[in-house]
């Protein structure tokens, strides 16, 4: 079921088109990573989409609510977060979600333990009395991320929230966005940070000069563009190893263009059926090669985004 669905959209800035007709769904409960290349206009099409930005033309229905008739429905539930969201510096950690709250229509007595779950959910209660000007903005990000989450919304948009955080900062907002979307939360991502979405998005849309060039699960994707499947091994004996390997590749009838060298591990690529990397594999141990290491990787995120064209990441 559609919780969002956006029909022939466009954005314009003057003379210049930002998002050009573009359609897509998002279902109940997903997680959709948005990416595209500097100025595919992804950040155009959530500020559309969180009503800040009005759009040229197209149709925009959330939680079943048309955007432009019935704005004030249409947005209930709605959390939005863009890169660098605003913060009332002065406040206290603790303050700043009470406003919030207070602002949710959460009862004077309810508060407190509501500010206090919030505070433990995102690791700040250590913070609660400190000012929000004091902060790092891994320490922001995910105070912005809990004042949007503590009135459980529907459907998320968030625009390069973890740009700039460090490893431990990114997962912490990543077990929360988990969280959200396990309990049911849409949740439209766009990220710079491609390795990580593909462990973490269910699908992918994909944006280049304004227009949509791919969408669907990443397993889609793959079968539409020729997903390549990766062999990666590492041979225990590796003088032993490699020339029962070459033997196999030449039987095969594999080209040494489909195979590189990282250190110690041989990376065999695929482009066929998604069982050919298994077969050899196995071929490769039925003939008594011993390896130390082996793992087989369709394309991530990042692969289907440079295959499709873009060439920078944003």
């Amino acid at each position: 079921m559609s919780i969002v669905e956006v029909s022939q959209l466009r954005v314009d800035y003057d003379e210049v088109t930002a998002v050009n007709d573009i359609s897509f769904n998002l279902e109940r409960g997903k997680v959709y990573g948005f990416v595209g290349p500097n100025g595919a206009g992804k950040t155009s099409t959530i500020k559309a989409l969180a009503g800040i930005l009005e759009p040229k033309q197209g149709t925009i229905i959330l939680n079943g609510y048309n955007l432009e008739i019935d704005r004030e429905k249409a947005l209930t539930h709605v959390g939005y977060m863009p890169d660098f969201p605003p913060v009332y510096e002065n406040l206290k950690v603790w303050e700043y979600l009470d406003v919030f709250a207070a602002a949710y229509g959460i009862k004077a007595e309810e508060r407190p333990n509501h500010v206090e779950k919030w505070l433990e959910k995102i690791d700040l209660s250590i913070k609660k009395d400190s000012l929000i000007k004091g902060l790092s903005r891994g320490m922001r990000q995910r105070l912005v991320l809990a004042k949007i989450l503590e009135i459980g919304p529907n459907i998320l948009l968030l625009d390069e929230p973890a740009s700039g955080l460090d490893p431990i900062a990114r997962k912490q907002m990543r077990d929360l966005l988990k969280e959200a979307s396990a309990n049911g939360a849409t949740i439209l991502i766009s990220s710079h940070i491609l390795s990580e979405l593909s462990e973490f998005v269910d699908s992918v849309i994909i944006l280049e000069k304004g227009n949509l060039v791919l969408a669907g699960t990443i397993d889609e994707i793959r079968k539409q563009i020729g997903g390549i499947q990766k062999l990666v091994i590492r041979f225990s004996k590796e003088e032993e190893g490699l020339v029962v390997f070459e033997k196999l590749l030449i039987s095969e009838g594999i080209s040494k263009e489909c195979v590189t060298r990282e250190k110690s591990k041989y990376i065999v690529h695929f482009q066929k059926s998604d069982e050919e990397a298994s077969r050899f594999l196995n071929k490769l141990i039925s003939n008594g090669v011993i390896l130390a290491e082996c793992s087989i990787k369709n394309d991530d995120i990042e692969d289907i985004f440079l295959k499709v064209g873009a060439k920078e990441v944003s």
